[in-house]
C-alpha cells in the first residue's frame, strides 16, 4: 500500500481533531492529522476550568499539548501542510497540497472557525498595532494600559476577565443590554470592579496613526457618539467556520456544516466535527465528543469497506 495512504485523514488539530486522532489510532487505524498552522481557539484559553474531571484548571496550550502527546502515543501521525483540494473517486479520497498527495478511506474536517471581524475603519489598518483577537497572545503587551474588549459572549467575557489581571483599566463594550455568555462567565464580569461595562453600544471606528489611540462608539439607544481612549482593542464578536475545502456541503444560516449525530455528511466517508459543525453549544468538551464520535463512525465505515462487518 502507498506510504501516503491512510485509513483516516484528519484536517485540524484542535480538540475535535486530536480527540478523533486518539480514538482512531487507539482502534488500530492508520491516522494522519494535517495541521495547516491555523491556531485552535483552545490555545487562547487562559484557564480551562469547565472540562469535566480536569481539576485544577490548566491553560489551553497545556491541555492541547497533552492531547497531542496522547494521540501520538497511540500511533497517530502528524504533518504540517496546506491542503488545496479534496476529491473522491470510488471509495478513495485524494487530498492534494502543492507538493504532495495523500489518500484515505475517510476524511474528518475539524478545521474549526476563525474570528469574525467588525469591518470598521481602523480595524485592519491597526491590526497588530493595538488591535487583537487573542488576549492570551497579546494581552501582556498592554499591562497597565487602557484596554477595550468588544463582544458579549463567552470568549469576550473570558478574555476580559483575563485582561483585568493585567490592567485595572478594562472596558467591555456590548451592543446588547446584557451579556449572552453563560451565567457563571458573565457573573465574573459583572462583579469585577476592574472592568467597566458599556451596554447598548457599538464601536464605529478604531482611531490611531501608528497605533491604537481611541475608539469611536455610538449609543444605540440615543444615537449619541463619543470617543473612548484606548491602547489595545480586543475583538470577540463571533466566529466564521473554515469550510472552504468542503464548500459544497449543506450549511446552516451561520455557514456551519450540517451533519447527523454520527458526524456524517452526505458524502460517504466524509465527517465534520468541532466548531465547524452546526450545533447549539460550542465548547471544548463538545468538540472532543464530536471527534470521538467521528472516529467511531469512521472506524465502522472502514471495517464495512473491508468486509469485516456482516449485516
Amino acid at each position: 500500500m502507498e506510504t501516503n495512504f491512510f485509513d483516516m485523514i484528519i484536517l485540524g488539530s484542535g480538540p475535535a481533531g486530536l480527540s478523533a486522532a486518539q480514538y482512531a489510532a487507539r482502534a488500530a487505524l492508520k491516522v494522519l492529522v494535517i495541521e495547516n498552522g491555523a491556531s485552535s481557539q483552545a490555545f487562547n484559553i487562559n484557564k480551562l476550568e469547565n472540562y469535566p474531571g480536569l481539576y485544577p484548571a490548566v491553560s489551553g496550550p497545556d491541555f492541547m499539548d497533552a492531547m497531542k502527546s496522547q494521540a501520538v502515543s497511540f500511533g497517530a501521525n502528524f504533518r504540517i501542510a496546506s491542503i488545496n483540494s479534496i476529491d473522491k473517486i470510488g471509495e478513495t479520497f485524494t487530498l492534494k497540497t502543492d507538493s504532495e498527495t495523500f489518500k484515505s478511506n475517510t476524511v474528518l474536517i475539524a478545521t474549526g472557525a476563525e474570528h469574525r471581524k467588525l469591518g470598521i475603519p481602523g480595524e485592519t489598518e491597526l491590526e497588530g498595532r493595538g488591535v487583537s483577537y487573542c488576549a492570551t497572545c497579546d494581552g501582556p503587551f498592554f499591562r497597565n494600559k487602557r484596554i477595550i474588549v468588544i463582544g458579549g459572549g463567552d470568549a469576550a467575557c473570558d478574555e476580559a476577565t483575563y485582561l483585568s489581571t493585567l490592567s485595572k483599566d478594562v472596558t467591555i463594550i456590548h451592543r446588547k443590554s446584557s451579556f449572552r455568555a453563560q451565567k457563571a462567565v458573565a457573573d465574573r464580569i459583572l462583579t469585577n470592579d476592574s472592568i467597566k461595562k458599556v451596554f447598548n453600544t457599538v464601536v464605529k471606528e478604531i482611531k490611531g496613526s501608528e497605533k491604537v489611540e481611541a475608539v469611536v462608539v455610538e449609543n444605540m439607544m440615543t444615537g449619541e457618539t463619543s470617543e473612548i481612549g484606548a491602547d489595545g482593542v480586543f475583538i470577540f464578536v463571533g466566529m466564521i467556520p473554515r469550510s472552504d475545502l468542503v464548500d459544497m456541503l449543506p450549511k446552516d444560516d451561520g455557514g456551519y456544516i450540517i451533519t447527523n449525530e454520527k458526524m456524517e455528511t452526505p458524502v460517504k466517508g466524509l465527517y465534520c466535527a468541532g466548531d465547524i459543525r452546526s450545533k447549539s453549544f460550542r465548547q471544548v468538551v463538545t468538540a472532543t465528543a464530536d471527534g470521538a464520535i467521528a472516529a467511531d463512525s469512521a472506524g465502522k465505515y472502514i471495517r464495512e469497506l473491508k468486509g469485516e462487518i456482516y449485516k
